[in-house]
C-alpha cells in the first residue's frame, strides 16, 4: 500500500503557546503531504512500492541509483514527521521517568545534560537537519542528522527526534533555533518515547 499521510493526533492548536497552530497546519497538510506524495511517485512501479517506510528506508543502498535521492529525502522526510507528530502532545512536557529516565541518568549523568546534548545537536546542525534520540541496538545515542536522513537508514531506532528545519519553527521563533529548541521541550510526550524506547529494547 502507497504512503498515506497520517491524521495529528490533537488539534493543530493544541501545542499553543510552544508550537502555533499555522505553523502546525503548514507543516502537515503541505510539508509533511509533500514528502508523501514525493516518495510515493519516485516509488511507483519499483518493488518496494507498497513495501513500509521502515522496509525502504532500510534498503536505501539497494534502491536505483536513479531514484535513490527522491527516496531517500521523502521517504525519510515521511518517516521522521510520522514519528514527530506522535512524540508530542498537549501535555507534554516534565521529564521522562521508569527505565528510559534510568538510562538517559546513566548515559549524559542528568536529564539537564542530556536535554542539553539534544539541543546542541540541532543548534550545531549547519542548514537543515534533526536532532534525536535513538536505540542503536545496545543503548541509547544521541546525534543530528541532515535534511531528511532517517536514523532508520543506518539500523538505529528513532526514538524522540526535533525538527530543525526553518519551516518547523520560523513563523514564531525566525531565526531563534536555540529558543524553539528550549521551548520544545514543553510539548514532548514521554510516554509514546518510553513506549518506543521499551519496543526498540525488546527486538
Amino acid at each position: 500500500m502507497a504512503f498515506e499521510l497520517p491524521d495529528l493526533p490533537y488539534d493543530y492548536s493544541a501545542l499553543e503557546p510552544h508550537i502555533d497552530a499555522e505553523t502546525m497546519r503548514i507543516h502537515h497538510d503541505l510539508h509533511h503531504n509533500a514528502y508523501v506524495t514525493n516518495a510515493n511517485a519516485a516509488l511507483e512501479g519499483t518493488e518496494w512500492a507498497n513495501a513500509s517506510v521502515e522496509s525502504v528506508l532500510s534498503s536505501i543502498e539497494a534502491i536505483p541509483e536513479e531514484k535513490r535521492a527522491a527516496v531517500r529525502n521523502n521517504a525519510g522526510g515521511h518517516a521522521n514527521h510520522s514519528l514527530f507528530w506522535q512524540i508530542m502532545g498537549p501535555d507534554g512536557g516534565g521529564e521522562p521517568g521508569g527505565e528510559l529516565g534510568a538510562a538517559i541518568s546513566d548515559g549524559w549523568g542528568s536529564f539537564d545534560a542530556f536535554k542539553a546534548s539534544i539541543n546542541d545537536g540541532g543548534v550545531k546542525r549547519f542548514g537543515s537537519g534533526w536532532t534525536w534520540l535513538v536505540w542503536d541496538g545496545t543503548g541509547l545515542e544521541a546525534y543530528s542528522t541532515a535534511n531528511q536522513d532517517s536514523p532508520i537508514m543506518q539500523s538505529h531506532v528513532p526514538l524522540l527526534g526535533i525538527d530543525v528545519w526553518e519551516h518547523a519553527y520560523y513563523l514564531k521563533y525566525q531565526n531563534k533555533r536555540p529558543a524553539y529548541l528550549e521551548a520544545w521541550w514543553n510539548v514532548v510526550n514521554w510516554a509514546e518515547v518510553e513506549r518506543r524506547f521499551a519496543e526498540a529494547r525488546g527486538r
